[in-house]
């Protein structure tokens, strides 16, 4: 097949799947890439996954990395069309209806089952992520302070904290 259109196919999916955001297909897309297309290995994963992090914007352009990184210019512009389309349509559609039921019972209640779908996929997201980064001991306890950090210290923005363990991670590991 066509790898403009395995590209396009491939993000086309992620799309549809993507309830409660980009991170939630975080595991699928990593096992289409890698796994199933072998189009990157998990470092050049986990790097455009960090690189996403830190670029303004949507932390999901990173598909238009990936896209590229298989077909140049035009995979870049298919995996975007792909990954946003679809999901953007789909949206619209769904908050047209959403608005018609506004009061209902049934409303509430779809969004209070959604709810723990929605937190479970993304941590199935993180999680992914993590075991492509954390190897050894110093990596885990790295994490797990900044994790720390994050959740008990208010008064710090979150991201001087990641940047703070990448510092460590940098000197430790070298």
């Amino acid at each position: 097949m066509n790898e403009n259109l395995s590209v396009l196919g491939v993000f086309s999916l992620l799309s549809i799947l993507a309830v409660g955001g980009g991170a939630a297909v975080l595991p699928e897309t990593k096992a289409l890439v890698i796994d199933s297309h072998h189009w990157l290995t998990e470092d050049q994963f986990r790097d455009i996954y960090g690189l996403g992090q830190v670029v303004p914007g949507p932390n999901m352009l990173m598909v238009m990395v990936i896209g590229y990184h298989v077909t140049g210019f035009l995979g870049a512009l298919l995996a975007y069309l792909g990954f946003f389309l679809p999901a953007g349509a789909i949206s619209l559609g769904a908050s047209r209806l959403w608005d018609h039921f506004e009061g209902s019972p049934w409303r509430a209640a779809l969004q209070r089952g959604m709810a723990p779908l929605v937190v479970g996929l993304m941590a199935a997201g993180a999680i992914s992520i993590a075991r492509t980064a954390i190897e050894g001991t110093m990596t885990v306890a790295i994490a797990i302070a900044v994790f720390l950090g994050v959740y008990f210290v208010k008064r710090v923005n979150p991201a001087l904290l990641v940047l703070a363990g990448g510092l460590v991670g940098l000197v430790a590991l070298g």
